[in-house]
């Protein structure tokens, strides 16, 4: 089982940047590597983000930002789940954030406390 954690990033998001400051402060008194992918330079492939929504056990429509001009402007809000992900593939702006992924579970880091479900 990987115990690495890693990190879907916005540097420029608050609550992602709270996130990062807890798990690096986790990963320090753990001794586990911590991964930051900032997710708008290093887009997810739709295959990974299919991955991470198992991991978060949540639906697709929770992963996505629906307050993003892009989302009105894709007309997703009555989209399905194979558009949602196709959508946030191609505008990774759309992906909610921070969302974080230790031992196969994810959660999305909002408010930056629900990360701590993950090391229970």
């Amino acid at each position: 089982m990987n115990t690495d954690i890693t990190i879907y990033h916005n540097p420029r998001c608050t609550k992602s940047r709270e996130a990062l400051a807890l798990l690096e402060q986790y990963s320090a008194q753990n001794k586990l590597q911590l991964h930051v992918i900032d997710y708008q330079k290093t887009p997810l492939t739709l295959a990974q983000l299919q991955a991470i929504q198992s991991q978060l056990a949540t639906t697709v429509s929770s992963m996505v930002r629906d307050n993003e001009a892009e989302y009105a402007e894709l007309n997703l809000a009555q989209a399905d789940d194979v558009a949602l992900l196709d959508a946030i593939a191609a505008h990774p702006k759309l992906l909610q954030r921070p969302i974080v992924v230790y031992r196969n579970r994810a959660v999305i880091g909002r408010p930056p406390e629900l990360v701590h479900a993950l090391f229970d």
